[in-house]
């Protein structure tokens, strides 16, 4: 029987880096799709992820964090960020709970002050500070903008994210089932194994150098036989010395960030991955329009 009631829509993840938008995702499709990583800029495209149930289906929009740029590849990632707002039917914004709304913060909910979209604010990590405290975060808050819903929450210990998702089919119209049940991202395969390694590099690399990294993937094809996919990726990074910091000591590092990548790879494919990975220096390619378009950064696709 066909469900009048249903609802679907799309629904952008916003926040400062490091709130813990990727990992409130995992949580909420169920399985590992957007990449998570204490370092900032680890979301660089909208990644779609697709949330069904018998009420109706969330596309969630995990845009990169919105803050001020300092270079071409910043102010791609802030437009694609401020695009993406005016096109969503509910925004959810993550906080760290405090009571300092620092500068970062004040320029997000400036952006927010002019679009027509209820704004649903979750103050996630709660698991970090005292329950009474909580109140006095929520009253910080509410003094900025005017929120659909307040809700407190843990992404990491799994706390509220079920209020979360009842909150937004509040808000979400009657409309279609945009995607069939077994999606669970829009993502092309190729684009996942990218991030997937991306991520176990930026976990592995130290603070200066993941932010210059991209990756590509020259080949990905799965053998006659069925039981193996082949896969070359190359790491991008911006100097000589970042290369050797990527290698590491007879390759140590690169073995590191490949084996890593290939155990997860291999979770999600469900069945064995041959990885070879490259390391190649393009200087300054955050400034290049070209190379940003040659490693998916690409205005137009967006």
């Amino acid at each position: 029987m066909e469900n009048k009631e249903y609802k679907s829509g799309f629904v952008a993840l916003i926040g400062r880096p490091n709130v813990g938008k990727s990992t409130l995702m995992n949580k909420i499709i169920g399985q590992k799709i957007a990449i998570t990583s204490n370092k900032p800029q680890t979301t660089r495209n909208k990644i779609q992820t697709v949330y069904t149930c018998d009420e109706g289906q969330i596309i969630f929009l995990d845009t990169p964090g919105i803050h001020k740029a300092k270079n071409k590849l910043g102010e791609y990632m802030v437009n694609v960020a401020e695009k993406t707002l005016k096109e969503v039917d509910v925004i959810l914004w993550l906080v760290e709970p405090s009571t300092f709304i620092g500068a970062g913060e004040q320029h997000i909910a400036e952006q927010l002050k002019d679009i027509n979209v209820p704004v649903i604010l979750v103050i996630n990590k709660i698991d970090t500070v005292k329950k009474e405290e909580i109140l006095v975060f929520i009253d910080a808050y509410r003094k900025i903008l005017d929120f659909a819903e307040i809700i407190p929450a843990s992404a990491l210990r799994d706390k509220n994210a079920d209020e979360i998702v009842e909150s937004i089919f509040k808000y979400l119209p009657q409309g279609p089932q945009y995607y069939d049940e077994d999606t669970v991202t829009d993502q092309p395969m190729r684009q996942i194994v990218a991030e997937i390694i991306r991520e176990k590099a930026l976990h592995a690399l130290n603070e200066e150098i993941p932010h210059g990294i991209a990756v590509t993937i020259e080949k990905m094809k799965e053998r006659k036989n069925g039981k193996i996919t082949d896969i070359e990726a190359t790491i991008i990074c911006e100097r000589d010395s970042h290369k050797g910091i990527i290698i590491g000591k007879q390759g140590s590092m690169l073995k590191k960030i490949g084996s890593n990548a290939r155990y997860e790879i291999e979770q999600m494919l469900e069945m064995k991955v041959n990885l070879q990975l490259w390391v190649k220096v393009r200087k300054e390619w955050r400034d290049s329009d070209l190379l940003l378009k040659n490693y998916g950064y690409n205005e137009k696709q967006q």
